[in-house]
């Protein structure tokens, strides 16, 4: 029996590739160049599965390509805005990603940016990289204190309720959360978090917000200029989760006009592009999308692919179906 036919978009922890090469027949993408709209159209047509990352845009215009044969998208990373789903169902394809898996990294990048962004610490060691800093003075590059303050948790997700783990056990914060589907009151209580009746109310009350919530239409530029200016002045706006959920043209407002203190972000609207306006500010903390970014963490995200084609081409429910 010949081994179902994979293409993958980009190219994946050599542990996870060369596992694929063993059970599958693989397409892999040694370039590492992300693939066109066309490619996309081709591999779809061309093979049994295709895995692309969270940052192919696998839309409507993909999936309604001309006689495909794959029959499942196992898609390398948690979120799925990338996709077009309803499209997906319509063209009878499966897909799948990878949650879990990436839980603690991805809450660990939150917790970094907040602290970085509240401490000036990547300020801080460009100054002493630059040859600047002239010795400890009491006022040289004095920021704001994490321990004790308000973090409020914009989603309640598995990643959200790490943060809130991270921040109430570690730092003695008082955590606010919203969610449509909020979790049992015994569940948040044992987070030490408070569940508020909106959005506007995490905004108004917390010294840092945190974004844990899904991209996509529903939440598509939440946080855009009146949902700022709900914020404390002295608040920090912290984003690991999808770039589309701010707007970056009402950020940069925010942020030059002192409605808000400053931002932490591994996530952008359009990346790899971000405003030179963003990279121009020191209250600004920018990474590269690095909260998956552990070698245990990709290599599992990877595995829990290979887990999930494997289950469907054995005529099982892959575990994390999405359509």
């Amino acid at each position: 029996m010949s081994k179902p036919k994979v293409i993958v978009s980009r190219r994946w922890p050599e542990e996870v590739e060369r596992h694929m090469t063993s059970v599958f027949d693989v397409q892999l993408n040694e370039t590492d160049v992300p693939m066109t709209p066309g490619e996309m159209k081709a591999a779809l047509q061309s093979c049994d599965a295709f895995c692309p990352t969270v940052t192919d845009p696998v839309n409507a215009d993909v999936l309604g390509v001309d006689n495909p044969t794959a029959k499942i998208i196992g898609s390398n990373g948690v979120g799925f805005n990338h996709i077009d789903l309803d499209a997906a169902k319509a063209a009878g394809f499966c897909v799948t990603n990878t949650p879990e898996v990436l839980t603690d990294c991805t809450a660990d990048i939150a917790m970094n940016l907040l602290l970085t962004v509240a401490r000036r610490t990547g300020e801080g060691e460009r100054h002493v990289r630059s040859n600047s800093w002239t010795g400890w003075r009491p006022t040289h590059m004095m920021g704001t204190k994490v321990t004790g303050k308000t973090i409020g948790l914009i989603g309640f997700g598995r990643i959200a309720r790490a943060m809130a783990k991270r921040c109430h056990f570690g730092f003695d914060m008082k955590v606010l959360f919203h969610d449509p589907y909020p979790p049992s009151a015994e569940d948040a209580a044992a987070l030490g978090a408070e569940a508020c009746g909106s959005v506007d109310e995490v905004l108004a009350r917390s010294d840092f917000v945190s974004i844990h919530c899904p991209g996509g239409k529903d939440t598509y530029h939440l946080m855009n200029r009146e949902g700022l200016a709900k914020m404390q002045p002295h608040a920090f706006l912290i984003n690991s989760a999808r770039g589309d959920v701010i707007d970056p043209a009402a950020l940069i407002e925010a942020l030059n006009n002192g409605t808000i203190a400053g931002a932490g972000l591994d996530v952008f609207e359009g990346e790899p592009a971000v405003p030179d306006a963003l990279k121009s500010m020191e209250n600004v903390v920018l990474l590269p999308h690095l909260g998956s970014a552990s070698v245990e963490t990709r290599v599992a995200m990877g595995m829990r692919v290979v887990d999930n084609l494997t289950a469907f081409f054995a005529g099982e429910t892959p575990q994390d179906k999405l359509v």
